[in-house]
């Protein structure tokens, strides 16, 4: 596309955080997932979560950059319950799934929604044919308190990306093994700048039509998420070509030490692809295949084995960071506590960071461990788009975080939230009818209208 067609060059990335919901709980529902799985039962605090997230959002934006919000999903989920054969009112439904399939309940309590990278696939309108941003929500087919999640995040990015001449919204893939896709979390854009024309590396764990083979090894204790096809169907979709894009395997060995996306071990901005030596099945091909795309040069920041093990990279989740971008060329790069709580991780992250040959130029620390024990850190909670000045002017709503919404929504928070929520409070009815008030509610301070369930009749 020429500068004609795109006469708009104030290109900027927004991330778009996703607040975290009323029923913020420790279920160990994510299979793969090292810490969601082994801070299962636990007591949640969904306020101080909640908080957390808003904490880092208004960190970020005080910082200079900018900040979208999205809201979270209805939870409990009282329809997939119904639709499960659960019958009755809802005081009966909770009853009987709290008795018969606890583990059912707990899923449809989830506030994964707040993990936005998950959310969809973006492509910016620098890289389209038709000049728009092209969304589309992953169906998040591999487990089933995921799965619930895409219907209403259809219509929430519909609802804040309205312009019909600006942004362009792709059906839900098939739920189906064959096209399981996780989202932007095994998706990476690489570009001279966030205006510039970019290159996308989409990282699979498996293929649907392909798996068995020789040629194709597998995890062998947890299960490869996203698959090939999903992504090349998201690339047609938003009309990427070939040269455009690059399709990498990710590591089955890293699979298995609980890397369930590629942003458990790689992130990339700008020109920068920041990864650990087991990212990529076949690390040197990846990089060609950048190279031979990409209009200006790769800039790898590679992390030996030898310097943070796999065990490390997901505990600490040092590369499920933000890398952001900074006016003088430079990038920040915004990590969990965890990795300043890891001795091989801090050290590598002075050594072969910040004192490396990178822009990589500065390190902020975030607490944000309530998201960190259900296995999501800074990277997971947001959802990247990078857009134009007037995109942004055309955004609905009232999402893009300023001191004002912080302040309504930090109080909003404080009125509604929980400070405790254990696994058995899943089944009390009074938390149902406390997270529908609180959604109606933040659905006026956001200014999106109708986007849930129990508002649609």
């Amino acid at each position: 596309m020429s500068d004609q067609q795109r006469p708009d060059r104030d290109y900027r990335e927004v991330n778009f955080d996703g607040l975290v919901g009323p029923t913020h709980n420790y279920a160990g529902l994510a299979l793969g997932n090292v810490a969601s799985m082994s801070h299962g039962g636990l007591v949640a605090n969904p306020r101080e979560a909640a908080l957390q997230g808003l904490a880092k959002m208004k960190a970020l934006m005080d910082a200079g950059y900018l900040q979208g919000v999205l809201p979270p999903q209805q939870r409990p989920d009282l329809g997939a319950l119904r639709a499960l054969g659960f019958t009755g009112s809802d005081e009966r439904v909770l009853a009987r799934a709290a008795g018969d399939a606890p583990q059912i309940l707990r899923a449809v309590c989830s506030a994964s929604s707040m993990w936005t990278a998950n959310a969809a696939t973006v492509t910016p309108s620098p890289d389209a044919p038709d000049g728009r941003v092209h969304f589309t929500p992953a169906n998040l087919q591999s487990s089933f308190h995921r799965f619930l999640e895409p219907a209403t995040t259809g219509r929430v990015l519909a609802a804040i990306f309205r312009d019909e001449a600006r942004f362009a919204h792709h059906p839900v893939l098939p739920a189906t093994p064959a096209f399981s896709d996780e989202g932007a979390a095994n998706h990476t854009r690489l570009a001279g700048g966030h205006g510039d024309a970019g290159v996308h590396l989409f990282v699979y764990g498996r293929e649907a039509f392909g798996w068995g083979s020789e040629t194709l090894p597998a995890p062998k204790r947890f299960p490869a998420r996203q698959t090939l096809e999903a992504s090349q169907a998201v690339a047609r979709q938003h009309g990427l070509a070939e040269s455009q894009t690059v399709f990498a395997q990710q590591h089955p060995e890293a699979i298995d030490a609980g890397v369930f996306h590629n942003d458990v071990i790689a992130v990339g901005n700008g020109p920068v692809l920041l990864y650990h030596e087991m990212a990529f099945l076949d690390e040197a091909g990846t990089l060609e295949a950048l190279r031979e795309r990409m209009s200006t040069p790769l800039i790898p920041v590679r992390i030996p084995l030898e310097a943070v093990s796999l065990e490390d990279a997901v505990g600490s989740y040092l590369f499920n960071s933000q890398l952001l971008s900074n006016p003088d060329g430079s990038m920040t790069l915004v990590v969990p506590g965890e990795c300043q709580e890891n001795e091989s991780v801090w050290r590598t992250v002075q050594d072969h960071l910040l004192a490396g040959a990178n822009p990589i130029g500065e390190v902020v620390v975030k607490d944000v461990k309530q998201s960190m024990r259900n296995g999501g850190g800074p990277a997971c909670l947001r959802l990247r788009v990078v857009l134009g000045a007037e995109e942004r002017g055309a955004l609905a709503g009232r999402v893009l975080l300023d001191d004002a919404l912080h302040g309504e929504l930090t109080a909003w928070v404080e009125r509604h939230y929980r400070d405790r929520l254990a696994p058995e409070d899943l089944a009390d009815p009074a938390l149902a009818r406390e997270t529908l008030v609180a959604l109606d509610e933040l659905s006026g301070i956001l200014e999106i209208g109708s986007v849930y369930p129990f508002q649609l009749g």
